[in-house]
């Protein structure tokens, strides 16, 4: 009996740890955002750096990201970061991922499809999970096991029966070959299905999360634009592959994700990307 007692107090402690976190990340995302909302207004003016083809980087994304780890660190001294600016800092109270603006290109561009996108991993699991949208306002967040929101209402995966009854994201980038991405497009299609490409994949995974896309696929992701919204469609009742398998959290990982009842379906698509 005392061990149950005592097994029970640390599972409290332990939710408790995660709400606070889970707190924090809506707070944080969201001052984030409105710095990041103001440099998108005025980017005209950014200095930007090309890190490899289609990689850029501005200050905006180093200074968003600077914001979320002082506030980070000074809220839990003792939490590790993974930021995509910054690099890896360890800790040895879980890390916490931070992608500052997913979707840079967009940004940069004047096109209002990039958000601010933290999650906070612990002993190989995604406890939390929030993407904010600062251009529409909509913050999307989810706990491990406590269900996942959009703007505080309860979501729901999309309860299609095909492919053929929403649209998929295809996410891509230049670190895969382009005949893999054109082979999910055309199995995609061959299965009556449509696909959609966000620019940002945070913000793919949210949508998938939520309802207005059926799918993602994508056959490499990094884990700052991933975790966040794979953990939000787990949450809002989808499926997703293991990211987190064969070190994906610092080497990234293929995704696919959606609908429980489209999981055949969508790892048909996926493919070669396996």
């Amino acid at each position: 009996m005392p061990y149950k007692r005592g097994h029970g107090e640390r599972e409290r402690r332990m939710r408790d740890e995660v709400e606070l976190r889970l707190a924090a990340a809506e707070a944080v995302a969201r001052e984030a955002g409105a710095l990041a909302l103001r440099y998108f207004r005025g980017r005209e003016s950014l200095v930007v750096e090309r890190k490899g083809p289609q990689d850029i980087v501005s200050e905006a994304d180093r200074a968003v990201e600077r914001l979320v780890a002082a506030r980070l660190k000074t809220l839990f001294a003792t939490d590790g970061l993974l930021g995509e600016e910054t690099g890896h800092r360890a800790g040895t109270d879980g890390t916490w991922v931070i992608d500052p603006i997913d979707g840079t290109w967009c940004f940069l561009n004047g096109i209002a499809s990039w958000c601010v996108s933290l999650a906070y991993v612990r002993d190989d699991a995604i406890l939390v999970g929030v993407v904010f949208d600062p251009n529409t306002g909509e913050l999307f967040r989810a706990r491990l096991g406590g269900g996942a929101s959009l703007d505080g209402r309860p979501m729901q995966v999309a309860r299609a029966a095909s492919l053929a009854d929403g649209t998929v994201s295809v996410g891509y980038s230049l670190r895969v070959a382009p005949e893999r991405v054109q082979g999910m497009i055309a199995r995609l299609l061959a299965q009556g299905g449509m696909y959609h490409r966000h620019g940002s994949g945070a913000l793919g995974l949210a949508w998938t999360a939520c309802g207005r896309l059926v799918g993602y696929v994508e056959a490499h992701m990094n884990s700052w634009d991933a975790l966040a919204g794979l953990l939000l469609i787990r949450e809002a009742g989808g499926f997703t592959n293991d990211f987190l398998a064969a070190d994906g959290l610092h080497q990234g990982n293929r995704v696919v994700a959606g609908p429980p009842g489209l999981r055949e379906a969508l790892e048909a698509v996926a493919g070669e990307c396996g």
